[in-house]
């Protein structure tokens, strides 16, 4: 299962930046998925639940966007929604289109990180509602894509 080797693929990148990072856990991944990526957004989150299970991602919340696939017409510059499957002559001027602009993403985005205070109150009893998660930006190994 495609789905499945992908799954695995961002769990370990982002269980690598978790631990380089210094964060105990992680609360949400959030990915752009291309819709020319040749991924079931709902197999992959099947699969990412599994892939999370006995890691620090465990119990994490996968959130996927959809990125349509959009061309580029190198005659007449026209740009357009593709569609699946792509339709890759011009609408506009009926030539070949030069170049794929979006639809093939498969990159990590964001990771919401779970912090060792918010264990600790946890653990603690503490009330936790009002206490945001830590969102922290985007580090290498997590912006590069995770497969294609």
């Amino acid at each position: 299962m495609h789905e499945m080797s992908v799954a695995l693929a961002v769990v370990e990148q982002v269980e690598h930046a978790a631990r380089s990072g210094g964060a105990v856990g992680v609360e949400s991944v959030r990915l752009e998925v291309g819709e020319l990526a040749g991924v079931v957004p709902d197999a992959l989150a099947f699969c990412f639940e599994l892939a999370c299970a006995g890691t620090v991602l465990e119990g994490a919340e996968l959130i996927t966007r959809s990125v349509p696939g959009t061309a580029r017409c190198g005659a007449c510059a026209d740009v357009w929604n593709v569609g699946v499957p792509p339709q890759l002559i011009c609408p506009a001027c009926g030539d070949a289109a030069a170049d794929l602009v979006s639809g093939r993403e498969l990159r990590i985005s964001e990771v919401r990180w779970a912090d060792a205070d918010a264990d600790a109150d946890a653990d603690s009893g503490a009330d936790t509602d009002d206490t945001p998660a830590t969102i922290r930006e985007p580090i290498l190994e997590e912006s590069r894509p995770c497969a294609e």
